[in-house]
């Protein structure tokens, strides 16, 4: 069960890329090119979302700082995360600890 709950959370952010690129100008408003938005969706889809979010809607700067801020925290937390799992555990990475 924890690892459809890990495949969700890593599958979710990089489908709405998906769908906003597919369906939307929002990701093309924000981002000047193809380069960038392709790269976020590989290794930070949230922060990618958020800096289109911040571009498109939010006019004032702190605000959008704010926002970006939060899809890195939370892009970090991801990948993170698993490593704090396995400490709590008590797994080691080798044999001879």
């Amino acid at each position: 069960m924890g690892c459809l709950v890990v495949l969700f959370g890593f599958i979710t952010p990089r489908f709405a890329v998906v769908m906003l690129w597919l369906f939307s100008d929002y990701m093309s408003r924000a981002y000047g090119g193809w380069l960038l938005p392709t790269l976020g969706f590989f290794f930070l889809p949230t922060t990618t979302i958020a800096y289109a979010i911040a571009q498109n809607s939010i006019h004032a700067q702190l605000g959008k700082t704010i926002i970006v801020v939060l899809g890195v925290l939370v892009d970090v937390g991801v990948f993170g995360k698993g490593r704090g799992v396995a400490k709590d555990r008590g797994y080691r990475r080798d044999a001879r600890a």
